[in-house]
């Protein structure tokens, strides 16, 4: 039956989340069970596309991401793949009428990982940004608000901001790997060689910056998703604080994290502010 390969489908989404990254596992724990399972199948689909262009360097990553891409719309047009991933997004996908610009746009940015390594000028590192990481937010939104166009409308800017802060946050973080293993460098102007305070000064506040925006929309989501993305928000601006009261040659040399005991402080916190109704 169906039904039995999409519930195993739904399951694998759920693995891919819970095994590449225990922080977004643990905010999408936090969130509604009527949602909770469409958040991991959007979350197993762009892992994937990101696997390919990151980290599979002994294969062809062209003749992969090709694959890829052509499996997600077949999967697309045909309601079904026997790739599982994408079987449980082509379900979240139709369910909650996500624009189909939203998936060209990250399969296109993801591509761009193939061949494009320096983005040095604000356009190319804007336009990769909305790309890899607003889209993936406005994916979300469209669960979120469980597919209202009002609600969508008016929450979509933040719900862009939040995702730029997230991919931001993780550019920061993950500079040694990404310029030395990978020969990227996203941020525009800025010297990676030698990062200095000032670089990273400006990075920090356009985050903040960022964070803002992304904040004043958590305020007006539904309850459902409310306190999964508050708790992804609490994550992710305590590790920009960690970055930012990094020396700026330590953030080059080492990987900034949150320890797990840290992480579940956070929770803990952000339930309390929650069930208060102070978010």
């Amino acid at each position: 039956m169906k039904v039995t390969f999409d519930i195993v489908s739904y399951q694998c989404s759920k693995l891919v989340t819970e095994k590449y990254s225990t922080s977004f596992a643990l905010a999408t724990k936090m969130l509604d069970n009527s949602i909770r399972s469409d958040i991991y199948n959007i979350y197993g689909f762009v892992r994937f596309a990101d696997e390919i262009v990151d980290t599979f360097h002994d294969y062809d990553k062209d003749v992969l991401f090709n694959k890829f891409d052509t499996d997600l719309e077949e999967a697309l047009e045909s309601k079904i793949s026997l790739n599982p991933i994408l079987n449980s997004f082509q379900h979240t996908f139709h369910k909650y009428k996500i624009p189909k610009h939203l998936v060209d746009s990250f399969m296109k940015s993801m591509r761009m990982d193939l061949t494009k390594s320096i983005y040095k000028t604000d356009q190319e590192y804007k336009e990769y940004i909305y790309g890899s990481a607003d889209v993936v937010g406005l994916m979300c939104l469209k669960v979120f608000v469980k597919g209202c166009p009002d609600s969508y409308d008016s929450l979509k800017e933040s719900a862009m901001a939040l995702g730029s802060a997230f991919q931001k946050v993780n550019f920061l973080r993950d500079v040694k790997a990404d310029f030395e293993e990978l020969n990227r460098s996203y941020f525009p102007n800025t010297n990676l060689i030698e990062l200095d305070e000032d670089s990273k000064k400006r990075i920090v506040d356009e985050i903040r910056a960022d964070f803002q925006l992304g904040y004043e929309g958590i305020l007006k989501l539904p309850m459902e998703a409310k306190f999964g993305v508050y708790t992804a928000y609490k994550y992710y601006y305590k590790l920009l604080q960690k970055l930012q009261n990094t020396p700026s040659l330590d953030i080059k040399n080492t990987r900034i994290r949150v320890p797990n005991y840290q992480k579940f402080g956070l929770l803990a916190r952000s339930y309390v502010k929650y069930k208060m109704n102070l978010v």
